[in-house]
């Protein structure tokens, strides 16, 4: 039964995706940020993902609704990314495994321009923000109900086979959603769905704790401070994070405890060690080699040949000493620039938005991006979660967001609003006269 009806979801998606382009991305981004499909019995074996995304590309060809080709200086640098990556192929030392990454990562970034041609409208920003939180969420609202039951004694894991499948990652996401949710929060009208996201966002939190990461916890820290910053009641904002904090720590266990503790203490936690250890090889490695070593780096012989310790084989565990590793000081620089771009533009969408009561909404969106993205930046220093769909998908929040006040866009909804009821009227007319 779950198979029939998460098939046929999939299947008006795909259909309403050749007709409607901006439909069948929300599609595309709650399958790729979810996987629903993993939990069925039959689709998970299929090409579910790609079924979406090729009737939402032949949709962006044939269909009649707006479409906005533009250029950004976001859309730019992630272009001259995805190219650089397309360069530094081809100099892969394990290029077959390399390419299998490469395709995904291209998918996602191409899903990532198109998402940005077909919606435009507040309505599609708005959608957007509530499939991202929703899709976290999910596990954000499991996992944090069984933190509180079993007291913290089991980590949370995300799903399987996902970029978010281990503890640290999954935390890392629920962190990143948390803001987004309070967004929703501040623009919604309705009490039952301002209180529904509040207790969303404190269970989100329960389980990015109940997931014992550590760099989780720094992120939350981080996350916490750049909110509390840009409240404009410190001292009651203060009081309330320490509230929340304290509740939920004290359902944490000894063991989180001990855990956490070993933050201070990296020297002697061979996990620390190992992640300091990728870092020097990813290092050294981009000095001796241009284009970097391409997606798949981790390997005995490159350890041998560039790591300090060539027996301590780990992951880079780091968004930046992966890029770096993969792709050299040339694709640093231009994934750093990209998310200073992304973090630019949101202060601009925090501060501009004030000045109309129109544009309000665009303020609350760039403040809690910019929360996201440093939660995002702290977190992600410690885990390997450089091409993630989420991250992006805030670029993609932020940019349709500064296009939306830039062009003024309320005007134009608000005329086509007030058309609307002047072109039934001859309907009604005439249905009265019949």
């Amino acid at each position: 039964m779950r198979d029939y009806l998460l098939g046929s979801i999939i299947l008006v998606l795909s259909a309403y995706g050749l007709l409607h382009p901006w439909v069948g991305i929300l599609g595309w981004t709650w399958i790729s940020i979810m996987n629903p499909h993993a939990y069925s019995w039959q689709l998970n074996s299929l090409p579910v993902a790609a079924a979406i995304a090729g009737a939402t590309l032949l949709g962006v060809l044939l269909t009649r609704d707006r479409r906005e080709f533009f250029v950004t200086r976001e859309t730019t640098v992630l272009m001259l990314f995805m190219l650089w990556m397309c360069i530094t192929l081809p100099f892969s030392f394990y290029f077959d495994e390399s390419f299998e990454l490469w395709k995904r990562v291209m998918k996602i970034d191409l899903m990532v321009l198109v998402a940005m041609v077909v919606l435009y409208s507040k309505k599609h920003i708005t959608w957007l923000a509530w499939i991202l939180a929703a899709s976290i969420g999910f596990f954000g609202i499991k996992g944090g109900f069984f933190t509180l039951a079993t007291g913290g004694t089991y980590r949370v894991w995300g799903p399987t086979g996902t970029y978010i499948g281990g503890n640290n990652e999954v935390a890392l996401a629920l962190v990143m959603i948390i803001p987004l949710m309070r967004f929703l929060h501040l623009t919604t009208e309705s009490v039952w769905i301002k209180r529904g996201l509040m207790l969303a966002m404190l269970l989100c939190a329960a389980a990015a704790l109940g997931s014992q990461s550590r760099g989780a916890l720094l992120a939350i820290v981080a996350m916490a401070g750049v909110l509390w910053w840009r409240s404009h009641k410190k001292a009651s904002g203060l009081i309330f994070l320490l509230t929340v904090g304290a509740v939920l720590l004290t359902f944490m266990p000894d063991s989180w405890w001990s855990r956490m503790g070993t933050i201070s203490e990296y020297q002697g936690d061979a996990s620390a060690t190992g992640r300091i250890n990728a870092w020097w090889m990813a290092w050294n490695l981009a000095k001796a080699n241009l284009f970097g070593g391409g997606f798949m780096i981790y390997m005995p012989d490159l350890f041998a040949r560039y790591a300090p310790n060539p027996t301590d084989l780990h992951a880079a565990h780091s968004i930046y000493f992966m890029v770096l590793g993969e792709h050299g000081f040339i694709g640093l620089f231009l994934f750093l620039l990209l998310w200073i771009f992304v973090w630019r533009s949101a202060g601009r969408l925090r501060i501009q938005g004030l000045q109309l009561p129109q544009t309000q909404w665009l303020s609350h969106l760039g403040a809690m991006c910019q929360v996201s993205l440093a939660g995002y930046a702290v977190g992600g220093a410690f885990l390997s979660l450089s091409y993630y769909d989420l991250p992006y998908n805030m670029l993609v929040l932020v940019v349709l967001g500064c296009r939306w006040m830039d062009g003024k866009e309320w005007v134009r909804e608000a005329q086509e609003a007030q058309l609307k009821p002047a072109a039934e009227v001859p309907k009604r007319a005439k249905a009265g006269v019949a």
